[in-house]
């Protein structure tokens, strides 16, 4: 377990102090695929380097497992940091080295015999499908290749926690999307606690449990995926995560008189039904759609629709009604109606 208590980190300046954190309280169980999501400059970075200790928070605590990193001796903090591997946007491969040889650095450095460290690092390669690339260099390899040896390498002290520092942002969707589900069965055959640093949302929605929105330095909402895309509370979320269904006055002022505009909102409902296509099957009424902003998470929907509903006002509201009997579909009136 992971416990964050009172965490705050000043950076002193030329022009003055800087709060990167601001009395960040946090609790990540065993286990769990934690994602701390936020624009550029929120202070995820910072985060994500406290927690190892890598930056020394200015105030709080970081608690892993019962032991306060703080309170550490540098040789105990050495030790313990083996066991909270870290990846990077940028790989940090060494270019030099094969990626055997980088696979087989931090045993080298914890003293682990070559022959010994040779046979784990072949397994890791294994493990993170590139078993013909042990004598391959990092400039020979893909982004997604290089990432895949980076993980092998951070898993090669058998670490408790893994570290992901905007370790997808670098790579193409269908990298991104490899990579992530690299990570994920990693996390369900060991479990590894895998704490995601991301501005990305699809990240996020692909293979976290639970969510913690930072803005400014603070933590500003948290909880599980599925209840933060459903009703974020803050502006920060909402910028994150809430859909962009909404339309801006301009667009607002194009509709005409009788137009019948309606906005959806999806707070859970199933998808294997869908709502325009059964509408028009149960009840012959077309609908057009102005605009979306849905995604699936674990089976349910979650985001917004802005449809045009039939000039007919009983269509239109024979529409209305059959939207809102739905679950999990929240209906608010744009215009008409």
């Amino acid at each position: 377990m992971i416990e964050l208590k009172h965490l705050s980190k000043t950076f002193q300046m030329k022009d003055g102090a800087v709060e990167a954190l601001r009395d960040i309280n946090l609790t990540i169980p065993e286990g769990m695929v934690y994602g701390i999501i936020g624009m550029s400059g929120a202070g995820k970075s910072t985060l994500v380097r406290c927690i190892n200790l890598l930056e020394r928070p200015t105030e709080g605590e970081v608690v892993i497992d019962g032991e306060e990193m703080g309170s550490l001796s540098p040789a105990e903090l050495r030790a313990r940091r083996q066991k909270i591997a870290m990846i990077f946007q940028q790989f940090n491969l060494l270019m030099q080295r094969s990626c055997l040889a980088n696979v087989c650095f931090p045993m080298e450095l914890a003293g682990v015999k070559k022959a010994e460290a040779q046979k784990r690092a072949r397994e890791l390669l294994q493990t993170v499908g590139l078993p013909d690339k042990a004598a391959a260099y990092p400039a020979q390899l893909s982004g997604g290749q290089r990432q895949r040896v980076a993980i092998a390498r951070a898993l090669a002290t058998d670490p408790k926690v893994l570290l992901c520092d905007e370790a997808t942002s670098a790579l193409d969707p269908d990298t991104t999307r490899s990579i992530l589900s690299l990570i994920q069965d990693i996390n369900r055959r060991t479990g590894i606690t895998v704490v995601v640093i991301t501005h990305q949302m699809s990240v996020v929605e692909a293979i976290c449990d639970r969510v913690a929105i930072l803005d400014g330095g603070r933590v500003v909402e948290e909880g599980t995926v599925q209840d933060i895309f459903a009703r974020p509370k803050t502006a920060a979320a909402r910028r994150l995560v809430a859909p962009a269904g909404g339309r801006t006055a301009r667009e607002m002022a194009s509709f005409a008189p009788d137009d019948h505009i309606i906005r959806l909102t999806f707070n859970g409902s199933s998808t294997a039904k869908p709502l325009v296509a059964s509408l028009a099957a149960e009840t012959g009424i077309l609908v057009s759609v102005l605009s979306a902003d849905t995604r699936d998470i674990a089976g349910q929907c979650f985001g917004s629709m802005m449809l045009r509903l039939p000039r007919d006002v009983s269509e239109a509201r024979s529409a209305a009604d059959y939207i809102r009997a739905q679950p999990g579909v929240t209906v608010e009136e744009v215009t008409g109606l």
